[in-house]
């Protein structure tokens, strides 16, 4: 199982949508098969699809978990008391405050009042619906505590986040993940999670897709390699918990609303687990920018580190873009990047430094 102190000593495995296997407890996987009729160590057998199941192979996303107690055995889910009321997954006229002109926004205070990463999740923009599985919302998070006896799942779709002040601990069902900032975790939709923070007070964004997942972008002109490596992309290593949780809590967002269950054990209790649908994270300053070396200036979709596509050939749903350090070389043009008005909406949020400041 290991010890939870222990933030350096995690283990990862290496690479983008790889099909991963791994083991807590040698011998806890099975096989031969995914689901035999009794699993090593009376284990029980649970798939987590990501994807419909006859998605075409190379865009069928699931995993297999063996755990010590099925997922389903909690109480019935009810409305959480008292509301949240600063989540959003349902953008239109009734709750919109849209308008034209750019918007900035100061770094959010930390909460003086004992708040974990849950209660200190909040809406900033967002456009579509998780309802008809098509959209997206983007997030900032304060927080101040650990998640304490309880862990969040999301129903509505895949969260990326981005801490910007105090790393994170975040416990999955497939194993832990310490993200620092300046680098970013993607916990697909429907996985439970908790949130601790090693270094006290924390603070970042979230952006979160609805009825789609994160890719990596195709190259194009920039050939095999370059922009995000899929080798420095890290998923966790299986790690449980056992024993009885009197009281544990399981936090459900499902259409921007949350909701609550009990259940007596951690739902961290996968023994061992293999799939490609599994949570992730990367060092953003592994990326390998590509600029300009004559005139004008590449567009900023040349830094685009992970993109979530639509059916329209080459129109993101969302793109995740990093502007890291770099060389700007270029002759005869304006220094800081071009003037322009986009088709997209774009949220900047600033982890450390000065975005190209000259002036």
């Amino acid at each position: 199982m290991g010890d939870e102190n222990s933030l350096e000593e995690l283990s990862y495995q290496s690479g983008y949508g790889n099909s991963f296997s791994s083991e807590a407890l040698a011998g806890a996987l099975p096989h031969g098969q995914n689901s035999p009729l009794l699993c090593p160590y009376s284990l029980y057998a649970e798939q987590i699809s990501g994807t419909s199941f006859t998605s075409p192979r190379k865009l069928n996303l699931r995993s297999w978990l063996y755990r010590i107690k099925p997922s389903v055995t909690h109480e019935p889910f009810k409305p959480r008391v008292p509301s949240h009321g600063k989540l959003l997954s349902e953008f239109d006229r009734s709750n919109s405050s849209a308008t034209p002109t750019q918007l900035r926004w100061k770094p959010v205070e930390i909460p003086d009042s004992p708040t974990d990463f849950v209660d200190g999740l909040f809406t900033v923009c967002g456009a579509g619906s998780s309802f008809l599985r098509h959209g997206f919302a983007v997030h900032m998070y304060t927080a101040n505590k650990s998640m304490d006896n309880c862990a969040f799942c999301n129903a509505d779709g895949d969260f990326l986040i981005v801490p910007q002040k105090g790393r994170l601990w975040i416990t999955t069902e497939c194993g832990k993940l310490q993200v620092s900032p300046g680098e970013v975790a993607i916990l697909p939709q429907g996985f439970r999670f908790a949130v601790d923070l090693p270094d006290g007070p924390s603070r970042g964004y979230v952006a979160e897709i609805f009825g789609a997942h994160f890719q990596l972008p195709d190259l194009g002109p920039i050939g095999a390699n370059g922009l995000a490596a899929p080798r420095d992309f890290l998923a966790p290593t299986a790690w449980f918990e056992d024993g009885r949780r009197p009281g544990y809590t399981i936090v459900q967002k499902f259409g921007g609303e949350l909701f609550t269950a009990k259940q007596d054990f951690s739902p961290f209790n996968v023994v061992a687990w293999h799939g490609n649908h599994v949570p992730y994270k990367y060092d953003l300053s592994k990326f390998c920018p590509y600029n300009t070396v004559l005139v004008d200036h590449s567009d900023p979709s040349i830094n685009t580190v992970l993109t979530a596509p639509t059916d329209k050939p080459g129109v993101a749903l969302l793109d995740f873009v990093v502007f890291p350090p770099r060389w700007l070389v270029a002759e005869h043009t304006f220094r800081p990047p071009y003037y322009h008005r986009n088709c997209m909406s774009e949220f900047m949020g600033l982890i450390y430094g000065g975005y190209e400041v000259h002036f």
